[in-house]
């Protein structure tokens, strides 16, 4: 069983529980993560002196209830990294089967190309194209997304290197099967299981650089709420208001490790040669 192990079952549920913050994130948010009164600015959570029930984890330096943000700044997390996993996964499994299946030319441009990409930093990458483009969602998604792919592709590629010398591919060429026909109906199938485990730790990888683009001002633009650009903003209170930092990165952490431990998990019962 996939969720016998007590740990899993709690990552899984916290996974859930963000997934269902975002998704209903109007509906559960006690205000809006927008809304600013400088009346009742660095107001403590609800459980410590001086706090209010209204707002149970206190409000941050412009009034702005903390726990109404770091519900949307779920959605932006889901967003940027289920986003950025799709875009990046289907492009680096396609350049994946075709430099493995195919080898030769094609085999050695897809991997010159993966070595420059790896030979960048990814910050200055980052800091290049958002200072040409400038800072949006849509543009983090365009970042991520040209430096994901890589690790689908040499993944995908080790696989499709060690397919394509087995028996079934050699007798679906000597019947007649044409290249497309063995990429996609024996090849892919194979590696689908491998995607997806990869796929599930990158999300968890992608959720937390988009945190850390939003830290340095490179994320969505304010007041758009993100985990990175509340955690940005606290780090200047620390001293008087400890929550304004203290609960978006234990969302980062929390939310990180649990996507983190059910993608372990996963690769767990998907390849039971590899669990312990």
């Amino acid at each position: 069983m996939i969720f016998r192990r007590p740990g899993i079952v709690v990552a899984t549920l916290v996974v859930l529980a963000v997934v269902a913050a975002g998704v209903s994130a109007p509906v559960l948010a006690p205000f809006d993560p927008v809304e600013q009164n400088v009346i009742e600015r660095l107001a403590p959570p609800a459980f410590t002196p001086g706090g209010t029930k209204e707002h149970l984890l206190g409000t941050d330096h412009l009034g702005r209830d903390i726990l109404s943000r770091l519900i949307y700044g779920a959605r932006v997390a889901l967003v940027v990294g289920v986003t950025t996993v799709s875009v990046s996964g289907l492009l680096g499994l396609a350049v994946g089967l075709v430099a493995g299946y195919f080898g030769g030319w094609a085999d050695t441009a897809f991997m010159r190309l993966l070595d420059i990409q790896l030979s960048m930093p990814f910050m200055l990458l980052a800091l290049t194209i958002i200072g040409i483009l400038g800072p949006s969602l849509q543009n983090i998604v365009i970042v991520l997304a040209l430096t994901g792919w890589v690790v689908y592709a040499r993944v995908v590629r080790a696989e499709v290197l060690s397919l394509r010398t087995r028996e079934f591919v050699a007798a679906c060429r000597s019947l007649g099967g044409s290249d497309a026909r063995i990429i996609l109906t024996h090849l892919l199938p194979n590696v689908r299981s491998t995607v997806l485990v990869v796929s599930t730790v990158e999300v968890a990888r992608m959720m937390l650089l988009e945190s850390a683009l939003s830290f340095l001002g490179l994320g969505v633009r304010p007041p758009t709420p993100s985990w990175g650009a509340m955690l940005a903003d606290g780090r200047l209170y620390l001293a008087s208001a400890w929550w304004l930092a203290t609960f978006p990165g234990l969302a980062i952490s929390v939310t990180v490790l649990a996507v983190n431990m059910v993608g372990d998990r996963l690769r767990d019962y998907l390849d039971p040669e590899l669990e312990v």
